[in-house]
Formats: C-alpha cells, structure tokens, sequence
C-alpha cells in the first residue's frame, strides 16, 4: 500500500516548501516529483494524508528515556512507572533509546530489553544502552562488549554518572576501559558505541571526558554527555568539549531551553554537536516537543535550526542512519505539526499512522483484554 502526505511545507530538517511525500511499506519513496491523480488511475491503492496547513517534520529521535521508570531515591514508592506508547507517540517521538540510572537493582536491563522489544513490535523505534549510573556497568550478559555483539537493540553504554554523588566514582582507567570496549563493539556490529554520560553538579564537570582526550586515543565522537546545560560553567565546559568533536546532549526535564539554547547558540557553540532529550521519568515524554516549540514560537528561533537538535544531530551520533530525516530511502517516521498552534496533527512511524487528528490510532496489544482504565498525556481513558 502506498500512502500520500500531500499540501504540507517540508521540513528534511532544512526547508523544501510545499511537497508531497510519497510513503511506500515502511519508507519514503519520493519528495515531490510524482503524480498523485497518476498513482490513484494505475490502480494501485493510495491513502491520502491531509497535511495542509501543516509543517512536515521528521519523527523526532529522543535519546535519553528512562523507559521502565525511574526514581526511587526517596524509598520505593518513589519509583516511577513505566513509559507508555501512547505517551511516546503523541510527544512526536518516533524513536527512542531507553536507560537505567541510579536504580540498576529493581530496574534492570532484562526489563528495559524487554520494553523496548515491546515497542519495537508495537510501531515505534526502540534502543537501549547497557549499564547505569555504576562502573563497572550493569549489563545483560556480563559485558558491554558482549551485550553489544549478540543483543541488536544494545548501541551503546551509558548512563554512566560523573560528577555526581551517586556515582561510583570510576577512575580514568576504568572509564578509558569502557569508552574503548563500547567504541570496539560499535565497530563491530556497525552500531553507535558510544558512552552516555550522566554529568551531575559536581565540582569536576566534565573534568574527566577531557582526561579521556588528553591522555588515552578515545575518538571524542564516542563520547556523548547529556545533563550539560545545570550552569554556566558547566555549558561552557560542554562547548569546548563539542569544538573538539564530542557530540554534548541538554535535557528539557527542567523546562529551561529557552535558556540554554539560545545561550549556547549565542557563545559560539558547534550547532552540529548538540542534541536534546527528555529524559522522560518524572517529566513527560511530550516535554521535548513542548521546549522546541518555545524556541520555535516564542523566541523566534529558525525552525531549520532547532530541528535538526532532535533529528539529524541525533540520528548521527547514534548512527541511525535512516532515522532524523526526509529523504528517499529513510523510514517514514513523519511529524505534522499545525503552523497555527503549533501542536501535534498527526504522527507516522515506519509507514503507520499511529496518531493521527489530534487523538491515538493504536493502543497497546494488552489493553484488548483488560478493563483497566486510566489516561496518560495524548490518550483519553477507555469508557
């Protein structure tokens, strides 16, 4: 079946004006340059997705989400549950990786596996990284190595924690072995292999990433530190580290990007080495869409230069490399955003509509069977 988004302003992420996207299976077929009247009278069968009125954004990959919960440091009822498709999918979120953090006992990497699998099956794009906040990490199979090598949704390590008091404070060595490990698997299985940073409030920063440059033959592209954005110095620091090739990631959890960005922007920062997340838990997947869109909206920010900070940057560094984009050949995962509000119309992933009209097309496969009832942002409750 082929599939049409027809009359909307493209975005790949930089701007096309207004094109027809031409989705076939799972992929994009062609960006204008076909005949949709022609498509319709060969008798091949043809949906049409009205898209009028509407920016045409790649899916949005978010890199850090804490997919089974997270939480717990105020006792057990503090944990938080986990992350549903529906919450996923009405944020624009067509990809995601998933983490552990400081819980790596109760939240394990069996469950997150298990989640993203689940998701995988249910229409969005799943990964995860293996380990947590500790070194030596938590993993599946006993290795980072070994987890990359045998388990396909595995692309890197991380949240390893620094400059924080719930790190296990590794050393230099220890971190020069697991950033080589990681970076040796991704080699080997063509996936990412990067490390994932956790960077605290700590007074090292990110002391001990430039330890890593300065002293072992760590390729900065392999490092990836999120969380830089908690001070100025700690930006700053971040900065420096992106002028030498490392991709640096801020997440929205604390609504401030209106902040930051500009910030980073203003000083000089590498546009093509930031990302941003959500770092979904305890704030809301839809967190991401909702801080670009301020950008957007409220300080007038370009969209071709926000946009690619959740598409192309991302999909880079993760090396997905038919994610982020329009473009022939990449997956169709497709982002209609109305250009009056500037909210969510519909959302595409791998070629199904998975929200479309402002409401949830799909549901999870147990829900079929269950008369539980409750709501999550981008669902209303079952009647």
């Amino acid at each position: 079946m082929l599939t049409v988004v027809t009359g909307g302003d493209v975005y790949d992420p930089q701007p096309r004006g207004q094109q027809d996207v031409l989705v076939a299976g799972s992929s994009i077929d062609a960006i204008g340059g076909f005949n949709v009247a022609a498509l319709e009278r060969s008798g091949l069968e043809v949906a049409r997705i009205d898209a009028s009125g509407c920016y045409v954004f790649p899916g949005f990959v978010d890199p850090h989400q804490h997919l089974i919960g997270g939480g717990g440091e105020q006792g057990f009822s503090s944990q938080t549950p986990e992350i549903r498709l529906a919450e996923l999918i009405s944020a624009g979120a067509t990809t995601v990786v998933g983490c552990l953090g400081v819980e790596t006992t109760t939240k394990t990497m069996a469950a997150l596996l298990a989640k993203a699998k689940a998701l995988n099956a249910e229409g969005i794009s799943a990964s995860i990284y293996s380990g947590g906040y500790n070194v030596p990490p938590t993993t599946l199979t006993g290795a980072i190595k070994t987890d990359m090598m045998f388990v396909h949704e595995v692309i890197g390590a991380g949240e390893i924690a620094i400059s924080d008091r719930r790190s296990s404070e590794p050393s230099i060595e220890e971190l020069a072995r697991l950033v080589s490990d990681t970076y040796v698997a991704g080699m080997l299985t063509n996936r990412a292999g990067v490390t994932h940073f956790h960077v605290g409030e700590g007074r090292q920063r990110l002391s001990k990433l430039r330890a890593l440059l300065d002293d072992y033959d760590i390729d900065p592209a392999v490092l990836y530190p999120t969380h830089v954005q908690r001070n100025e110095d700690l930006i700053r620091e971040a900065m420096e580290l992106a002028a030498r090739g490392v991709t640096v990631d801020l997440d929205v959890s604390a609504r401030d990007l209106t902040k930051w960005l500009p910030f980073y922007f203003d000083n000089g920062g590498d546009e093509t080495r930031i990302t941003l997340s959500s770092d979904a838990s305890l704030s809301t997947p839809r967190a991401l869409f909702e801080e670009i869109r301020a950008c957007i909206c409220t300080l007038r920010l370009p969209i071709e230069r926000v946009l690619p900070l959740a598409t192309t940057n991302t999909a880079r560094v993760l090396k997905l490399a038919s994610k982020g984009r329009i473009a022939r050949g990449a997956d169709a995962d497709l982002l209609l955003v109305e250009k009056t509000s500037f909210e969510i119309r519909s959302v595409m992933a791998r070629g199904r509509l998975l929200y479309g009209d402002g409401a949830v097309c799909v549901r999870e496969p147990w829900l079929k069977d269950s008369d539980r009832r409750f709501a999550v942002d981008g669902e209303k409750a079952a009647p």
